[in-house]
């Protein structure tokens, strides 16, 4: 017995990086908030995303455990939403894309370095794995084009990963970008009535980096997959899970003329088709959420708050 509670406690204590991160993390955008104008509605969207993630993580993480009363209390007053839909909306993505959201704005798209140094920099004062991403990706049509950034999942564990990407697919992502993760969601096999995968144009840049090291990161096999993209890497993550679907996603939201070129071309790609498959991931994402005990779920996701 003494043996088993000694287990449980050094786990919990190997939770609280969760706790401290959410507060780190939500300090440095409140501080942003101040100084950079337009950007309300990634203070909303983070808070309700941490505030998800908190609530079904073991053990959970309400609000309450995150920030003293005095603090709690102006957060609500500021922010109500996400205290009031944590626990019955789903968030559309994960915490750390609205950071890069954040820090984008701040910067200027043009400014890769300087986004890519200002994340690894704010990273450098967390914990190591809870909310925090370990890739960025960054996307143009052409050189001098506009850059496009995304982030990889910022969660943990198995299940907060696959509600995410469900999530994005379902309320969020781009519908070439989300029917390519559809097509491998979530055992990594691909579907077989539906294919919805894509291939870049070959002057499209779509390049990943690390966000620990000083790296260029190769595509690994699922990107190659979902995007075409030339790998040689046989390392297949969970589909969805890597900053190229986020950073692609924003550029064909954005560039109509490499949408088209990119567009899904298996006879597979209908749209009755399509919609089986996202059929297929609402079900496999109801589970899941009955798995983290979130039941409260009526279908609705969050929509950040501008004003």
């Amino acid at each position: 017995m003494d043996e088993k509670k000694q287990r449980l406690d050094e786990f919990l204590r190997s939770q609280e990086g969760f706790r401290t991160n959410a507060f780190n993390i939500i300090m440095k955008m409140l501080v942003w908030w101040k100084k950079t104008a337009g950007s309300r509605q990634f203070v909303d969207e983070l808070l309700h995303s941490i505030f998800f993630l908190g609530n079904i993580n073991i053990p959970p993480y309400p609000p309450e455990m995150i920030f003293p009363d005095e603090m709690l209390n102006a957060l609500k007053k500021e922010y109500p939403q996400p205290f009031l839909l944590y626990s019955t909306h789903l968030p559309r993505r994960s915490p750390f894309s609205c950071v890069l959201d954040m820090i984008v704005l701040q910067k200027g798209q043009e400014n890769e370095n300087q986004i890519i140094q200002s994340l690894k920099a704010l990273i450098k004062t967390l914990k190591p794995k809870f909310l925090v991403p370990s890739t960025i990706c960054v996307s143009q049509k052409s050189v001098n084009a506009v850059r496009y950034y995304g982030v990889s999942m910022s969660t943990s564990g198995a299940n907060p990963g696959k509600i995410m990407i469900a999530a994005s697919c379902c309320n969020f992502w781009d519908d070439y970008v989300a029917g390519a993760v559809m097509t491998y969601y979530p055992k990594k096999v691909k579907n077989s009535y539906f294919d919805g995968t894509i291939k870049l144009p070959e002057d499209v840049r779509c390049e990943a980096f690390s966000l620990c090291k000083e790296e260029r990161m190769p595509p690994c096999r699922s990107c190659g997959n979902l995007f075409g993209l030339r790998t040689t890497d046989t390392k297949e993550w969970a589909y969805g899970n890597c900053a190229e679907a986020e950073s692609v996603s924003k550029l064909l939201k954005n560039e109509k003329n490499v949408k088209v070129q990119a567009r899904p071309t298996s006879v597979t790609c209908t749209e009755e088709n399509r919609q089986r498959a996202k059929n297929s991931v609402l079900k496999e994402l109801k589970c899941v959420l009955c798995m983290v005990k979130f039941e409260k779920w009526d279908n609705h996701f969050y929509i950040p708050q501008t004003n």
